[in-house]
């Protein structure tokens, strides 16, 4: 096991996610309230973000959440995201609210 550090681009506060994680268990150690996890299965797309530099793995996602387009621009579900290196992201959509709430 690997631990990589993951910088969300809104916030000042990297956090720790393991290779075997997804970046979605990742944040939700922050202790943020309202992080939204939805179905954890790639499937609702609450938990979407763009990666802006690192390398990832990601599983199966729901095409109605993520386009190929979008998966071709960084776009990802953080729930099926494993980190392969330290990650700079940005949190979009409802991800983006829970996260930057203080």
């Amino acid at each position: 096991m690997t631990l990589y550090r993951i910088h969300v681009d809104q916030l000042d506060e990297p956090y720790p996610t393991a290779d075997d994680q997804t970046l979605l268990a990742g944040m939700e150690r922050l202790g943020k309230r309202g992080i939204p996890v939805g179905c954890r299965g790639g499937g609702c797309g609450v938990c979407k973000v763009r990666i802006d530099q690192g390398d990832y793995r990601c599983k199966k996602m729901s095409r109605a959440q993520v386009t190929l387009e979008e998966e071709r621009a960084g776009y990802v579900l953080a729930c099926r995201c494993h980190p392969l290196s330290d990650i700079r992201l940005t949190v979009i959509g409802k991800m983006k609210k829970a996260v930057l709430a203080t």
